[in-house]
């Protein structure tokens, strides 16, 4: 194992020690040694209930076998940053995200690292890392926020928020109108409820093989998004004991189909930023002519918010990206996932619940992907 580096030997009773004094039992020290990479913040929607993730993940890791150990990452809300300075410093986080952890991991001989994110910038940096370290890991995507209401009309943040201050000074609605919905578009915890970068990513991840199925779409508040991080503890284990790792799963075909599932769902355009580099950090080049020959052969499938009438929540409960996968199965490239199947396996067993909301390939709500 890796960690044998800081823990095997005579030289190596000083770590020996200083690893006792974190609470590591003798026992321990012959078992893996997992980090989980964590951007829980209280200043971010996406990230405040990470700390039950955490948790799911250590008694998973736990329960396969493994030393869990907790390392903290920064997060910025991309929508808190906007309109100001601050925005100057989100998409640079990408890169200290990446950083931080290869530093964590490297200095401290990781054997494996689940990767727990959510928003914009953390899920891009932590795949960079995960690239470029080639250690065992498994991204969990914190989920998606539950749909707003105000009157009982579906809201989200961009339509019903950022949006609101520009209808007040149209005299569309009052200022009061306005500050009863800001207290209710964005129910709780979660990455924001329509296919923003977030949801984007976290739905890429899923789809390049990088978290366990039906990470992607479950919501951040559900019952089920725990089970996922608990089982993502258990699987990392299996992972570092047979060394299967990120380039073992993030190739060209994994990219490939990464950018059909963008192209069939909408994504956020931000993927131009972002999925070229992640792909450089695997050895794999691409560029913005895959995305265009793509969406040229894609059709557009599920149409969700800013752009379409449907939440998050919607394609979840639809059949999530099992389901788009499944539409595309036909058209995806084989590939390998940390779940140890390949994807076109788990797209022949994904289901449609609501074909409206997730459309075949003759009936798409655009001919070209999004």
């Amino acid at each position: 194992m890796r960690s044998d580096q800081v823990k095997k030997g005579i030289e190596r009773a000083g770590h020996r020690a200083l690893l006792y004094a974190t609470g590591v039992t003798k026992t321990a020290m012959s078992k893996p040694f997992i980090g989980i990479a964590s951007s829980f913040s209280d200043l971010v929607p996406g990230h405040v209930n990470m700390r039950d993730f955490e948790r799911a993940v250590e008694n998973g890791i736990s329960a396969g076998g493994g030393v869990p150990f907790v390392f903290g990452l920064p997060a910025i809300c991309d929508g808190i940053a906007m309109g100001h300075k601050g925005m100057h410093y989100s998409l640079a986080s990408r890169e200290l995200i990446a950083d931080t952890i290869e530093s964590v991991v490297e200095a401290h001989q990781l054997d494996g690292i689940i990767l727990l994110t959510a928003c914009d910038k953390i899920t891009p940096g932590m795949l960079m890392a995960a690239g470029r370290l080639n250690v065992p890991a498994i991204v969990v995507t914190a989920g998606p926020m539950m749909t707003g209401r105000y009157k009982m009309v579906k809201r989200d943040l961009v339509k019903d928020g950022f949006e609101a201050s520009g209808a007040v000074r149209a005299g569309k609605i009052s200022e009061q109108e306005m500050n009863c919905m800001e207290e209710d578009i964005c129910p709780g915890a979660g990455s924001c409820a329509g296919l923003y970068t977030a949801n984007t990513m976290s739905c890429l991840t899923e789809a390049m093989g990088m978290s366990l199925t039906g990470c992607g779409t479950s919501l951040a508040v559900s019952a089920k998004k725990k089970r996922i991080a608990y089982s993502s503890g258990e699987r990392i284990v299996e992972l570092v004991k047979h060394n299967i790792t990120p380039r073992n799963i993030v190739t060209k075909n994994a990219i490939h189909n990464a950018i059909m599932v963008d192209m069939a769902i909408g994504g956020s355009s931000n993927t131009a930023l972002h999925l070229p580099a992640i792909a450089h950090e695997y050895g794999i080049e691409i560029n913005l002519d895959d995305f265009d020959k793509l969406s040229r052969e894609v059709p557009h499938i599920t149409h969700l918010r800013p752009s379409g009438p449907f939440f998050l929540e919607d394609l979840e409960y639809a059949g999530g990206i099992p389901g788009v996968l499944h539409t595309l199965k036909d058209r995806l490239l084989g590939a390998d996932t940390v779940n140890g199947r390949n994807i076109k396996d788990i797209a022949k067993d994904g289901i449609i619940f609501d074909d409206n909301i997730i459309r075949k390939l003759d009936n798409p709500f655009h001919k070209e992907g999004g």
